[in-house]
């Protein structure tokens, strides 16, 4: 998402907890960006889950560029155990980072988006949750379905400043945090035969749906959760 945005000719602020390992990621995204594009990218590490740090990379940003046009909000973890081992204090921490943070997001960029009268709020969601369920990951699960249901209060709320809020939906991704899942060739499997297209998605496809989220050619989307999944929820 955020290498299509820059390509797409944006300035794109790039968001992860390790300083390293992100300027080695921003690093890489601005060799990526393709010539005549336009488009930037600078760093701000934080976690998400630190309130005070989300209020002051929005305002340092804000006070930097003089508005604040975009927020994705997208940082996600994962948790795996059957319900009857499922530490209350590991269920709280994925909703800390899966849900909580995104309404800490939305509502520290939701300040100057409503003084400059327009913003686009990109929050992650998942098909797991809204549309599916599987055993093991009830808080992941809760925390997506609680994503999608925050997007509809944020678009009816914002809306009439200017502001529109989306989410993206995503099925079955090849990413790091799916690792798990990958290596089991039983479950890559069955992943291929349950999704129509018959394979896991690839980090790139989502980049466009961002950037249409981002751009007017999405000015009159607001509250909606687009699937971006092969066609996996659609499919019995």
């Amino acid at each position: 998402m955020a290498a299509a945005m820059a390509e797409a000719g944006g300035h794109v602020v790039l968001n992860g907890r390790d300083p390293t390992t992100l300027g080695a990621a921003a690093a890489a995204l601005r060799e990526g960006i393709g010539e005549g594009a336009g488009g930037s990218v600078e760093i701000a590490a934080f976690d998400v889950t630190d309130e005070e740090a989300v209020k002051a990379t929005i305002e340092g940003i804000v006070a930097r560029h003089g508005r604040l046009d975009v927020l994705v909000g997208n940082a996600g973890i994962q948790h795996r155990r059957p319900l009857v081992d499922f530490a209350t204090a590991d269920f709280q921490r994925v909703l800390d980072t899966n849900l909580t943070a995104c309404f800490v997001l939305a509502r520290e960029a939701a300040r100057p988006m409503i003084v400059q009268r327009s913003g686009r709020i990109i929050l992650t969601a998942s098909m797991m949750g809204p549309a599916i369920a599987r055993p093991t990951v009830s808080a992941y699960i809760a925390a997506k379905g609680g994503v999608v249901a925050l997007t509809k209060a944020l678009a009816v709320e914002l809306a009439p400043h200017g502001v529109c809020c989306n989410a993206i939906a995503p099925g079955y991704f090849a990413t790091e945090m799916n690792a798990a899942l990958l290596a089991n060739d039983e479950f890559t499997a069955f992943v291929g035969k349950r999704t129509p297209l018959g394979r896991w998605g690839r980090s790139e496809e989502i980049g466009g749906v961002a950037v249409f989220l981002a751009s007017a050619a999405s000015s009159y989307v607001n509250g909606h959760t687009l699937f971006v999944d092969g066609g996996l929820t659609a499919s019995i």
